[in-house]
């Protein structure tokens, strides 16, 4: 019986950004994530149901970064030449089984977030967006521990009793003027 070469995964590679966004070189993912974390693209994304209710996903526990916590629908990095926008559909299809009915450009946020529990930094160029899903999530185990739709208030009660990603209060509030006009103001974000 012949011998197969062990499969080694190829390092996944972010897109490293200056402070106007503009490419300025590549660098593998986890060390882009190491303090004091070199500044790279990033998306967010918020899908909504025909009710107003903001799908939420809790990270898999065996994420290497950030692991159970909840967080938006949807975050990650664009491949290098990846459009953000690409990233963001091709992502949520993957980690939520759930393909975006409409998506639309919320903007751009920059922060720097360390996580305390990993020791890790998002140092990041974050591109947000905000859009509906009509499918129910079929969330990837490998992804996704857990999903809930929330409205503003129930969103409220979790944050104090759940932890939440670094990164979630600061991608949240850049994207509300557009999440509020996805969701119209009835909604109340």
């Amino acid at each position: 019986m012949p011998h197969s070469a062990p499969v080694v995964a190829e390092p996944v590679m972010l897109e490293l950004v200056d402070e106007d966004g503009r490419t300025i070189g590549t660098a593998e993912k986890l060390t882009a994530h190491q303090a004091p974390g070199r500044l790279h693209r990033a998306f967010s994304v918020f899908l909504f149901d025909a009710d107003g209710r903001l799908l939420l996903q809790r990270r898999a526990r065996e994420k290497y970064h950030s692991p159970g916590v909840w967080s938006n629908t949807c975050c990650g990095h664009p491949f290098p030449g990846e459009p953000p926008f690409l990233a963001a559909t091709r992502r949520t299809a993957e980690e939520l089984g759930a393909a975006p009915a409409l998506l639309r450009e919320a903007g751009t946020v920059r922060y720097n977030h360390p996580d305390p529990a990993s020791g890790l930094v998002e140092q990041e160029y974050n591109h947000l967006f905000a859009g509906l899903v009509t499918q129910p999530p079929r969330p990837d185990p490998a992804e996704v521990l857990d999903t809930a739709f929330v409205t503003p208030e129930a969103l409220a009660r979790l944050r104090e009793e759940s932890t939440f990603s670094a990164w979630f209060g600061t991608v949240l509030d850049a994207a509300r003027p557009v999440i509020r006009e996805v969701t119209g103001a009835a909604a109340g974000w």
